[in-house]
This record gives C-alpha cells, sequence and structure tokens, in this order.
C-alpha cells in the first residue's frame, strides 16, 4: 500500500485535479456504468446478490482504491462469475461462495508473487476463449430469459418487444457516439417505467434502514461452485483485472505513480473477502473500466470517489425501494442491456491475433539482444494464426457445451499443449524440450541395461 508521502501526493492529485476539471471527473465517473449497470440489475433480480450490500460494499471499495490509488480505477463486476449466476439463478450463498473462492486464490498469489508466473502459464488464447465464452453466455441468458418470453405487445404495454425493438436501434445509433451514456438513459428509462408498472403500495417502504443479510456458504457450497465459476474467472481477474489494469495505468496516467500488481490484488482480495460475506456482488479492477472512464474525462481517483459516496448513500436509504423498483424493472430493456454487455465482453477475442499482449511481449524477447527503439508487434504467421484461434474456439466450445468455465479453461489448455507437442523440437517450450530430454535418457539407460 501507498506510504504516508505517497498518500500525501496522491490526495492532493485528486483536489487539484477535480478543482480544474470537476464536469470532467464527474463525466468519467459514469464511464463504466454500461458494465456495471446491467449485471447489477440482472444479479438483484435474480436474487444473486444483496442490493443493499452491493451499493455499500462497493461504494466503499471506490472510495478508498480512489484515495489510495489516485487513478479512475473501477470497482465492476466479476463477469465470468455474474455470467454463470445470471445464467443458472444462483442463491446468495452460492454467488458468495464464488466470489470468496476468487479472492482467496488472488489474495495468497498477491502474497506470494504468483501473479507473475501465472501471466507466463496461461495461454492468451485460453484466456480470450473464457471472456468470448462468458460473453455469449449472456448473450444466451438475454434471449433465452428475458426475451424471448416476451410479445409483442405483451406481457405489459410497457414491457414488450416493440421496447426491446427500441432499444437495440438506439444501441446502433450510439454505437456512432460513443460519448452518449447509453447505459446510464436507458436505465433511467427502465426506473421510469418499472415506477409506471409497480402500484403504488408494492412501492411504499416499511423501513427506511436496509437489511444486510450474513451469508455462510457450506463447504459443499464453495467446492462445487469453485469448480463451476471461481476456476473459470481466476483467470479473468488475474491477467485482465489486476496485471493488465497496471500496464494500462501506466500508459493513460504517466503522470500518476503506477499501483503495483500486488497492491491490485491485494484490493480485489479485500474486497471480496469482506463484501461476499454480506451479500455483496463478486467485484475486481477492470482493465476496459479504466479505458472507459478515461475516456470520459476521468483523470484522477476523485472520479470513482464521488461515484463511492452516490453508491453509498443509495445503499443506506434506498435499498429497499430499489429492490422493490428493480422488481417490476422491464426485461425487455434489460435484455438488451445485458446482451450489450455479452458482445462488448465477447469482442476482446478480435484482438487474439492483432496485439494481444503476448505478440508484444514475444516481439521484445525477439529483440532483446539487439538495440531496438521501444516495443514492436511481431506478426504472427498463418499457421500460429490458425492454431491460436483453434485454442480459442475450443475454450469457447467447452465452456458453452458444458456450461462450465472449468470445462473449457481445461480443454484449451490441452488443445495448447497438444499443438506445443507437435512443433519441432527447436520451437516447444523449454519445459516442454526438458521433459522429452528427460524422458529420452530415462529410455537410453533402461535399454542399455537390457542390453548388458
Amino acid at each position: 500500500m501507498p506510504s504516508t508521502t505517497n498518500l500525501r501526493r496522491i490526495t492532493q492529485h485528486n483536489l487539484q485535479t477535480f478543482r480544474d476539471a470537476p464536469l470532467s471527473e464527474l463525466s468519467g465517473s459514469l464511464g463504466d456504468l454500461g458494465t456495471l449497470l446491467p449485471l447489477l440489475v440482472a444479479l438483484t433480480l435474480t436474487h444473486s446478490i444483496s442490493l443493499p450490500a452491493t451499493l455499500l460494499f462497493t461504494g466503499a471499495s471506490n472510495i478508498l482504491t480512489g484515495a489510495l490509488f489516485g487513478i479512475p480505477l473501477p470497482v465492476q463486476p466479476m463477469k465470468a462469475i455474474a455470467s454463470i449466476a445470471i445464467a443458472r439463478s444462483y442463491s446468495l450463498q452460492e454467488t458468495a461462495a464464488a466470489g470468496i473462492g476468487v479472492a482467496a486464490v488472488v489474495g495468497i498469489m498477491s502474497v506470494t508473487g504468483l501473479l507473475s508466473w501465472v501471466t507466463r502459464v496461461v495461454p492468451i488464447p485460453v484466456v480470450k476463449g473464457i471472456q468470448v465464452g462468458a460473453g455469449l453466455s449472456l448473450v444466451l441468458s438475454a434471449g433465452e430469459k428475458m426475451l424471448k418470453p416476451l410479445g409483442w405487445t405483451g406481457p405489459s404495454p410497457v414491457d414488450n418487444l416493440l421496447w426491446a425493438l427500441g432499444a437495440a436501434l438506439a444501441l446502433l445509433a450510439c454505437t456512432r457516439a460513443p460519448r452518449v451514456p447509453y447505459a446510464l438513459l436507458i436505465f433511467i428509462l427502465g426506473l421510469i417505467l418499472a415506477g409506471v408498472k409497480a402500484r403504488a403500495s408494492d412501492m411504499d417502504s416499511s423501513s427506511i434502514i436496509p437489511s444486510i443479510p450474513v451469508v455462510v456458504p457450506s463447504w459443499a457450497t464453495f467446492g462445487r461452485t469453485f469448480v463451476t465459476a471461481s476456476l473459470g474467472q481466476l483467470p479473468l481477474t488475474t491477467l485482465n483485472s489486476i496485471i493488465a489494469v497496471t500496464h494500462l495505468s501506466a500508459d493513460l496516467l504517466p503522470n500518476v505513480p503506477t499501483p503495483t500488481v500486488t497492491a491490485i490484488g491485494s484490493s480485489v482480495a479485500a474486497m471480496n473477502l469482506i463484501g461476499c460475506w454480506f451479500g455483496a456482488m463478486p467485484a475486481c479492477h477492470g482493465s476496459g473500466g479504466l479505458a472507459a472512464q478515461h475516456r470520459f474525462g476521468a483523470r484522477s481517483g476523485s472520479s470513482v470517489i464521488l461515484l463511492g459516496i452516490v453508491k453509498m448513500i443509495l445503499g443506506l436509504v434506498g435499498g429497499d425501494s430499489l429492490v422493490r423498483l428493480l422488481a417490476s424493472f422491464p426485461k425487455a430493456l434489460l435484455g438488451v442491456m445485458v446482451l450489450a454487455a455479452g458482445v462488448e465482453l465477447a469482442k476482446v477475442g478480435e484482438s487474439l491475433n492483432a496485439g494481444a499482449r503476448d505478440l508484444w511481449e514475444e516481439a521484445e524477447m525477439e529483440a532483446s539482444g539487439v538495440l531496438t527503439l521501444g516495443k514492436r508487434l511481431r506478426e504472427p504467421s498463418e499457421t500460429e494464426r490458425r492454431e491460436r484461434w483453434a485454442v480459442m474456439m475450443v475454450t469457447v466450445a467447452g465452456l458453452l457445451a458444458f456450461r462450465n468455465d472449468a470445462v473449457g479453461f481445461v480443454a484449451g489448455l490441452l488443445w495448447h499443449w497438444g499443438q506445443r507437442a507437435q512443433l519441432p523440437r527447436l520451437q516447444r517450450p523449454t519445459w516442454w524440450q526438458r521433459w522429452r530430454t528427460g524422458r529420452e535418457r530415462t529410455a537410453a539407460g533402461e535399454e542399455g541395461e537390457s542390453l548388458l
């Protein structure tokens, strides 16, 4: 964590940036709502999380990360866990167990320094496959559970396929205007329609103070959800939400001290090891959210501090009322929002053979013995492109066929290792060469003993 001197500098940076450009910081704080709102609403309506607890604990995390790191670091849902929880209607115990499982592993890896090792071991095509598969799972869930049951004029005048079509057309129009906060506008429209749809008596809250549950999953639940949800989330969290965030922060905000991988990993572990026991949504820091908030104007931690304050106020005084309101949220709008979130997540697969992190790293290693002028992107051969694409698609196929991220993860690894085994000796990974050399020496020794 930052020292006292660094904390003082970060605080000054936050205050000065907010004084210089308050509207930019406010606008930037909304940049990641396109990811947060659809999944937050969907998880609430499937009763997979506690909305008041989520608002309180993620709001507190926003405030602390903004104050400690001084960058617009998002607090967003763990997408792989969210997609499984929505698709399978996870209970509070199951969602909490999945988040705690990821947090425990990430915490251990942060303390022991294993995060860098994981980056080298897990192939990028497998990670991309898990991301694409998780995104497609959200798309399928949006279609099957939210949009398919709707009619053109039913089941309600404010919740039907006509509203879904309008939301989809608006989404298409907003692709030409990326600065328009589409998710925020659709969310506000959904709240208005939900208020019209719900009866006044249903909106009355008997208590202003929200109820925060205490969630204690069983050991069996921990084991089951670790395999079905946590295992698929781990590569996403370690590679995209921790390691990638540090690199992106250094690129976007070079004048602000870059958080270390250990600090980011510890932050992810802490927020989930505390919040998930009270039904809060499993959350992490995402490089995509950091890029989105930076794009909309955020340049310091003051943006996410403001967002965190708003979240905590809503969690304290509006939690129960929001739950009742969200229960009437139009499935037509929600389905389009979740579908858009799934497509956005699946789009990361397009950079597999054009700009993926391992291509940059390999280019740097090839040039390590020669004087070069910075980074250079290596162009993969046509054969390598097909192999990388095959690994990603096998991962996606395993995930979707069995509705299990762990199956896709293992399938992708096996396919990747199988392809590595077929390479010429000089192109095989170092660990594989050592293993084969040891096997050959052992076999030669046994053959020599038999001749004697």
